[in-house]
């Protein structure tokens, strides 16, 4: 929800607004949205953020239907609202976020892990400690601004992707131009951060992700397969963290999202929903035909650990298959 990021996503997206809202002369919020045809709303750049919703003053009432008409919208879909919105309606469905909260320094939190994922946390560090017996020492770089790691990264995630069956997001050569332009962004409030850790000069595993002055956004983590026995993405988070932690980063945000090594970094949890917000109207019943019931099945799915576990089985299937057959 930086001004940063959707000034850089709107140099390469011409869908992208921004509302102004005011109380008399005062501003009182600003509205970060896309806006695709038939009136259909949603954030900048959806499918990759994990923050949405308004920017406002404390304690701001904004009916959400009047925003929307005068947006021009139909509907505004979002599924990473941020608590506290005035877009939240009762009905929208609620899901965690975990975090690594830092805001106690580094050692408070491995004592956390110590405590609640003591068996992770041991068996992490002394699979770091066999990694280099068995490879080399290690390096972290954080915070680099050097393409060349970046692109390393890139080709292991959408690598993950087709392996584990899930869309390629680095097809789009829009978002690829995305993640450059914005590691190319440094300030002090706004950068992106892109961290690697290497294995005697090998890159091993590693991270891009967009801060603040105080908060790290998850978002693309990935590692080379040839070292998954050393479970290189724990090794690589809680180098990350502590990183971090030095630089002053105070939350980093893991998103929404059932994933293993998040149940067992975690240490907190923020408040996202999913949703939408609709007028009366055509374009609202189409939207509503469309994507709703898909999202409740998907949730449904998400919510039982038998369907999710067949689920992710059939996806993964697929995923080796097209790798076969792409070779």
């Amino acid at each position: 929800m930086s001004p940063e990021f959707t000034l850089t996503v709107g140099e390469l997206r011409d869908v992208v607004r921004v509302a102004v809202v005011h109380d008399g002369p005062e501003i009182v919020g600003f509205f970060p949205f896309e806006r695709h045809p038939l009136g259909i709303g949603k954030p900048v750049a959806a499918g990759l953020t994990d923050a949405q919703g308004l920017v406002h003053v404390k304690d701001v009432r904004i009916h959400p239907l009047w925003l929307l008409k005068q947006c021009g919208l139909a509907v505004y879909e979002f599924d990473h609202l941020v608590s506290g919105q005035p877009l939240l309606g009762a009905r929208h469905e609620r899901h965690p976020s975990p975090i690594i909260d830092l805001r106690d320094g580094w050692d408070d939190y491995t004592e956390s892990l110590r405590r609640h994922s003591g068996k992770t946390y041991k068996t992490t560090l002394a699979k770091s400690r066999k990694l280099q017996r068995e490879a080399g020492p290690l390096r972290h770089d954080y915070a680099t601004t050097d393409v060349e790691p970046l692109r390393t990264l890139l080709g292991w995630k959408t690598d993950q992707y087709r392996r584990t069956g899930r869309a390629d997001r680095f097809a789009h050569p829009w978002i690829v131009e995305l993640v450059e332009r914005l590691l190319a962004t440094q300030s002090d409030s706004f950068a992106g951060v892109l961290d690697m850790v290497y294995v005697d000069g090998r890159p091993m595993a590693g991270h891009f992700g967009l801060r603040t002055r105080t908060t790290l956004a998850g978002w693309f983590p990935a590692y080379d397969t040839h070292f998954a026995k050393y479970s290189p993405g724990l090794i690589h988070h809680l180098a990350m963290a502590e990183r971090a932690a030095e630089a002053g980063i105070e939350v980093i945000d893991m998103g929404r999202g059932q994933k293993e090594y998040k149940d067992k970094l975690k240490n907190g949890e923020l408040e996202v929903a999913e949703g939408r917000v609709a007028r009366l109207g055509p374009a609202a019943g189409v939207h509503w035909v469309m994507r709703v019931p898909v999202r409740k099945t998907r949730a449904t799915v998400m919510a039982n650990p038998l369907l999710l576990k067949t689920a992710d089985k059939t996806l993964k299937t697929y995923g080796r298959l097209r790798t076969v057959l792409q070779r």
